[in-house]
């Protein structure tokens, strides 16, 4: 079963047992799963790896908006958030331990043959592609500019 069926399941099952916060998160995804669908140039059905990148901005945003309404001191809003981020986080893939993506990125390093901090732009590329759905972005730069600083010259 798909994401987008898993999704729409899910729905189903918050309805008939009255979980009206669950429900609304899941509203939203599925809302957004929809509009890739249906534009321009897609074949009407979205693969499990742009639904994990939709996802992925989805819980993105609301942790930016908790952040926001810390600052704000607005807890209603913030319990808010934190109960959609999570509904939407149980449907991403694990995340990688610094050990694991320190060990992915070198990887990465190895195949496009980085030799130091000018290669930032290729080995970038192609971490990002390797790793997308696995790491958030911030954290895959952070470890290539890491790594490639380490190397020798």
């Amino acid at each position: 079963m798909g994401l987008t069926e898993q999704i729409n399941e899910d729905i189903k099952t918050a309805m008939k047992s009255g979980e009206k916060d669950k429900l609304m998160a899941l509203r939203d995804i599925k809302s957004k799963l929809l509009l890739e669908a249906t534009k321009e140039g897609s074949d009407g059905s979205v693969d499990d790896t742009r639904a994990i990148a939709i996802l992925n901005k989805l819980y993105k945003q609301r942790m930016e908006s908790i952040e926001i309404y810390k600052q704000q001191n607005r807890e209603d809003l913030i319990a808010e958030e934190a109960k959609q981020a999570e509904v939407i986080g149980a449907y991403l893939p694990k995340a990688l331990s610094t050990e694991e993506l320190e060990s992915a990125v070198s990887a990465v390093l190895a195949e496009v043959g980085a030799s130091g901090p000018g290669d930032m732009g290729k080995a970038m590329g192609a971490a990002n592609k390797a790793l997308a759905g696995k790491a958030d972005g911030k954290a895959i730069s952070e470890m290539v500019k890491k790594l490639l600083a380490s190397l020798p010259q």
